[in-house]
């Protein structure tokens, strides 16, 4: 550690001194790449999927819902270690910094193999739980089977990459997400077409690229200005779960409630057939996909927000929120637009079936409509993640796909159908972001009364 420190040193100046846009922009710009990489996986899947069939289409849909489950793991603990690192590291505390990295990874390794080992055992169940139908089935079953073989590097991956973004080191997490979305892209048609796996190619190639990104990313944990990942400094005791739980918390909820969402969707979906199950995942997908971009830009500011937390400068925090809140949600609006707008090119993109792409053009364009409500809502809920306000955080990140989506869908669908799926998200997202106001501003009103203390 001590032939570190003069590294550490020189960020943590930059963290609490460097001008807070260009910070907040520089460490963007690899957040927003690596979450867009990440969304062009499950793109790159069901594109090349959809090419043999609506089934296939509608079974990568189903197991999409367990991807989210194990980048629900991989979240808890990179968010929940790597809050704390972050705060630690802006007060300048090393050692609890290392012990905490070390602790949050390999407990995502161990909890992303009990999740592979509960899977294999339990695959056909599983995959029916998730909402595949009969015909849905044989192609759910080849695709689950690769993304729980994948579960622990999977899980890892996202807890190396959220610790290293917390530490402003983002650069390095966006070359190893490149590196594997661009192994995936090649890997996949290969696999599917060239070799005839079919579906199974598809998660084949998923699972040998997240190898590839956990690799990477541990490597670049152990360059200098990093904590580096030790062994040795592995500590699950009461104390450092605690605190995991509390930086975690609101996004294993957030996390684990789309998981939850998905797997309701489809099956209430998979009441009219299907088409509908193929609609929304490609609707899921490709809203993923445009949510990444405002979320990577979230996570640029975490990292900020945590240090200048930790070392009390308030006015900073506060005023990388509002650049970040007006930012995005000049980005979402124009974003909206084009989804709007393109909606019906972006369907027929993924599936050439008029029922799929007549479905999937009416819940897209409802979802563009509440688009923009979201930057505000992820933003506010990231801060509260970040400097440890674990009950609100975790309230809101309850909110869109827990306290509004699920009761919004099982109140609209008996009574509309299919329309009542289509209405139910953006109904959320409403919600969501009447909810986020009053806590979002809340905070900021402790951030300054804690400023005004300090001053005293």
């Amino acid at each position: 550690m001590t032939d570190n420190k003069k590294e550490l040193d020189e960020k943590h100046i930059r963290m609490t001194e460097a001008p807070i846009e260009k910070l907040v922009c520089t460490l963007a710009i690899p957040t927003i790449a690596m979450m867009m990489i990440s969304a062009l996986y499950g793109l790159a899947d069901v594109y090349f999927v959809g090419l043999i069939g609506t089934d296939a289409t509608a079974a990568v849909g189903v197991s999409f819902s367990l991807i989210i489950l194990i980048q629900a793991t991989g979240f808890f603990f990179g968010h929940g270690s790597g809050n704390y690192v972050s705060r630690q590291m802006g007060a300048q505390n090393w050692e609890a910094a290392s012990a905490m990295a070390a602790t949050g990874f390999l407990s995502s390794i161990i909890t992303g193999g009990i999740i592979a080992l509960c899977g294999l055992v339990f695959l056909e169940p599983l995959a029916r739980f998730l909402g595949a139908t009969e015909t849905i089935l044989p192609y759910a079953y080849d695709y689950l089977f690769y993304i729980l073989l994948a579960a622990p590097w999977m899980a890892s991956s996202f807890t190396l990459n959220n610790l290293l973004r917390f530490q402003g080191s983002a650069f390095y997490g966006m070359w190893g997400m490149i590196s594997g979305a661009v192994l995936n892209v090649a890997l996949a048609p290969l696999f599917i077409f060239t070799f005839n796996m079919g579906v199974s190619g598809a998660g084949l190639a998923t699972m040998l690229s997240q190898f590839v990104i956990f690799c990477i990313l541990l490597t670049c944990c152990s360059f200098k200005g990093n904590i580096r990942i030790d062994i040795k400094n592995f500590s699950p005791s009461f104390a450092s779960y605690k605190q995991i739980l509390r930086g975690g918390l609101p996004s294993l909820f957030r996390q684990g409630f789309a998981a939850i969402a998905v797997i309701c969707v489809n099956h209430v979906a998979g009441w009219h057939g299907v088409e509908v199950i193929a609609a929304f995942a490609i609707v899921q997908r490709v809203s993923l996909f445009a949510n990444s971009a405002m979320i990577g830009f979230g996570q640029g500011f975490q990292p900020v927000c945590g240090f200048n937390y930790g070392a009390k400068r308030y006015d900073r925090v506060k005023k990388g929120l509002w650049f970040c809140v007006k930012t995005s949600s000049a980005v979402l609006v124009i974003l909206a637009g084009l989804g709007y707008y393109y909606a019906p090119q972006i369907i027929a993109t993924f599936r050439d079936d008029p029922e799929v792409i007549r479905i999937g053009i009416v819940a897209l364009r409802m979802q563009c409509v509440t688009f923009p409500l979201l930057g505000w809502v992820t933003l506010i809920s990231m801060m509260l993640q970040t400097i440890g306000n674990a009950f609100k955080a975790s309230l809101l990140a309850l909110a869109r796909q827990g306290l509004f989506l699920l009761p919004t869908l099982f109140t609209l669908a008996p009574l509309f159908g299919v329309l009542g799926i289509q209405l139910s998200q953006p109904i959320a997202d409403v919600g969501a972001f009447l909810l986020a106001v009053p806590l979002g501003i809340s905070a900021l009103r402790e951030m300054s009364q804690s400023k005004a203390l300090d001053v005293q």
